[in-house]
């Protein structure tokens, strides 16, 4: 089969296709036939190496010292299921699945074995494989850290970076629960956001989210681009601070916590269960949830496809098709 292969950390030259050995199910595994995947920023993160310093240690621990131990990157996929192993239960052959591959990576690659009991689910019926590809992981991010923050009807939320993967996941979701959302993005997403449901938008490229009265129940961090400093200052006194992107408090962050009853809640990652992706697939199916994509790259463009995630500046979702023409199914 094909697949992109990286060996060394670097820039996105580093990604080469090449022909690899196609995967067996384990007993309790499906192989599933990959249409389409997406480019992380996590994608970027691992391919570069590019990790803050104080989590350099485990991350070297996890991704390989002096190579990557995993040599297809990939996080999310959608794809049909083409066998599966003789105790698995739950998936037959031809079903259409989606699914998070964060564990083992792997999803840039023609075919990706699963387990059963990971964080697989049927793919909603009313999307096509590559918008079905661009939930597993921001909108499961976005999922994880308004449940741990007990969002609540009616509570205040503002979301930093809300035209992002997970920010627009974010801004959705938290409407879904019944927050009034404030989105905090550039001039040229304003519209988008607005699309999405925020009850307010912010123009940080012209506006400052402190010059107002309000105070927020939840500040929702989703691209590392705010000031911490700030945001406690428009954070109620018992709200919750989430940064999705920072795996470590800061010693501001510590000394605020010990000084204040505000709650924070940085950077992990959700369960590796199916739980929140068949929810997800009812809103989505229910029209509660939608997903945006930036661009389409093909397999093949995939280097290309990184260049213009790592600049910074992507709307929602940059989706792989791994499979041509796979736009429309």
């Amino acid at each position: 089969m094909k697949a992109i292969v990286y060996t060394n950390y670097g820039p996105p030259d580093v990604l080469q296709l090449k022909e690899v050995e196609k995967p067996i199910p384990k007993e309790n595994e499906i192989l599933v036939k990959v249409k389409a995947t997406t480019v992380t920023v996590a994608d970027i993160r691992s391919r570069s190496f590019t990790v803050p310093p104080a989590f350099w240690l485990p991350a070297r621990i996890a991704l390989g010292f002096r190579q990557p131990k995993k040599e297809i990157l990939g996080m999310e996929l959608a794809g049909e299921v083409e066998s599966v192993g003789k105790d698995v239960k739950t998936f037959k052959e031809g079903d259409q699945v989606f699914a998070a591959s964060l564990a083992g990576f792997g999803a840039y690659a023609e075919y990706k074995c699963l387990p059963e009991d990971g964080p697989v689910s049927i793919k909603p019926s009313n999307i096509t494989f590559a918008e079905a590809a661009a939930i597993p992981i921001g909108a499961r991010t976005a999922l994880y850290f308004l449940r741990k923050a007990n969002i609540q009807s009616c509570q205040r939320v503002l979301v930093y970076g809300a035209s992002g993967s997970v920010g627009s996941y974010a801004v959705q979701l938290a409407k879904y629960f019944g927050a009034n959302v404030t989105g905090v993005c550039s001039t040229i997403n304003l519209e988008l956001v607005k699309s999405l449901g925020a009850n307010q938008v912010i123009d940080y490229t012209t506006e400052d989210f402190l010059r107002t009265d309000e105070k927020y129940d939840v500040i929702f961090e989703a691209v590392n681009k705010s000031s911490f400093s700030a945001c406690m200052k428009v954070l109620k006194k018992d709200g919750t601070y989430i940064n999705v992107t920072e795996p470590l408090p800061s010693l501001q962050m510590l000394w605020t916590k010990l000084t204040s009853s505000k709650k924070f809640l940085l950077s992990r990652n959700p369960p590796e269960t199916a739980e929140a992706l068949h929810f997800l697939k009812e809103l989505v199916e229910m029209g509660k949830l939608k997903v945006v994509i930036d661009r389409y790259y093909e397999f093949e463009e995939i280097v290309e496809a990184h260049r213009y995630v790592e600049k910074g500046h992507k709307k929602g979702n940059v989706i792989i098709n791994v499979e041509h023409n796979n736009k429309s199914q």
